[in-house]
């Protein structure tokens, strides 16, 4: 805001308020045509004081500054700094007023007063004083006017952008609504039909065939126990696609084999390792023991990280990960230093930046922290264990 914006702003009283009385006083020093009186002082004083013991309730400030005016109309001749406390009075009082109806009361009360000097004069000196009234009376109203009505027409700006935001936002989140209802539809109706009827055709062939090899049997068993864990994670999928918030701390938006973990990690960074970044990872063993939704939450998180810090960071970066279970929670954290020249051109892992890692991560129960670190960039979170079913 500018220091014009500042000064008329309606938090600022004070500070004009002051403004004013050191004008007046320098009137009073320098500027007054004769030297001032005593009681010219008393009444200049008592305008300044009262302008800034009431410069927040402008209405007792008008009323008093109006009062003092016409005692300064009656006992002395230069009455300009109460003239002008009244009239400043009356541009606060029309920047703050709640209702129209007290700045016009207020206004027609300073001109009454502003006229009873002119009363009995001849009719030029009457007129001169009547069009007096619009540079004591006129010019601060219009002035206040002005600013109440660019601030009101500022604030409802503000509101209309504020609810614009909203109403996108809210067709937004209508939008992802209707798109996750779409896949897990397609879910449903595609996949989970067609591993349920591989799960009770394995399972009638289990008994059906009686006389199979025990290798054999457990490779059906293995088939079946597989095939309904895979319709469990389905199943939990379609849910968190159709109602995010109603199964949060519960989804798992694929599996994943939990031996398979430490592999799949080390791929991920030989993939940015080979696109010229330089890894160094400390991987805790006990991730292979994690369960299907957290050890793919975390290889996700690690996929696109090593893929943000190949494209933004530069292929001479150094990236730091580490992978650690304590008390059965993931600290997972991603580090570079910043350090790169050339980006690298990279297809991204997670496919959704930041916003879809938080977004991953909050539904486990966990919360990203991502921002810079240094002359780098830190991604790191940790990862709830899994609360026991009651």
């Amino acid at each position: 805001m500018s220091w014009v914006g500042r000064l008329f702003d309606a938090r600022d009283t004070l500070v004009r308020m002051g403004l004013v009385v050191l004008a007046g006083i320098g009137y009073l020093i320098f500027g007054a045509p004769v030297t001032p009186t005593t009681t010219q002082w008393i009444l200049a004083v008592l305008a300044f004081a009262v302008g800034l013991a009431f410069h927040h309730r402008t209405l007792v400030n008008l009323v008093a500054q109006t009062a003092l005016l016409a005692a300064a109309i009656c006992l002395i001749d230069d009455f300009m700094i109460n003239q002008v406390g009244a009239s400043w009075a009356l541009l606060e009082l029309t920047i703050r007023a709640r209702g129209t109806r007290t700045i016009w009361l207020a206004a027609g009360l300073l001109a009454a007063v502003d006229l009873t000097d002119s009363i009995g004069d001849p009719l030029p000196r009457f007129l001169s004083g009547v069009f007096g009234l619009l540079i004591e009376v006129g010019i601060p109203l219009l002035l206040g006017l002005v600013i109440r009505t660019t601030r009101e027409l500022g604030q409802q700006a503000y509101q209309r952008a504020a609810e614009e935001q909203r109403r996108r936002e809210s067709e937004s989140r209508a939008a992802r609504a209707d798109e996750r209802s779409a896949i897990a539809r397609e879910l449903h109706d595609v996949v989970a039909h067609h591993v349920a009827s591989m799960v009770l055709r394995v399972g009638v062939a289990r008994h059906v065939l009686t006389d199979l090899d025990p290798r054999v049997g457990a490779v059906f068993d293995d088939v079946h126990t597989t095939g309904s864990a895979a319709l469990a994670d389905l199943r939990r999928l379609v849910a968190v696609l159709r109602d995010p918030d109603g199964v949060r701390g519960d989804a798992a938006l694929t599996a994943i084999e939990p031996s398979a973990l430490p592999a799949a990690l080390g791929a991920a960074i030989d993939r940015a390792r080979q696109a010229g970044v330089t890894v160094e990872a400390d991987i805790d063993p006990a991730v292979g023991s994690l369960d299907a939704v957290r050890g793919l939450a975390v290889l996700r998180l690690t996929q696109e990280s090593l893929t943000n810090v190949a494209k933004h960071a530069g292929t001479s970066s150094v990236a730091r990960l580490s992978v650690g279970v304590v008390d059965g929670a993931v600290h997972w954290e991603v580090v570079d230093d910043g350090h790169g020249r050339v980006p690298a051109t990279l297809p991204a892992g997670g496919g959704h930046g930041i916003t879809g890692m938080r977004e991953r991560v909050e539904v486990l129960g966990g919360r990203l922290a991502a921002g810079p670190d240094g002359t780098g960039w830190r991604v790191g979170t940790v990862l709830p264990a899994p609360a026991e079913p009651a």
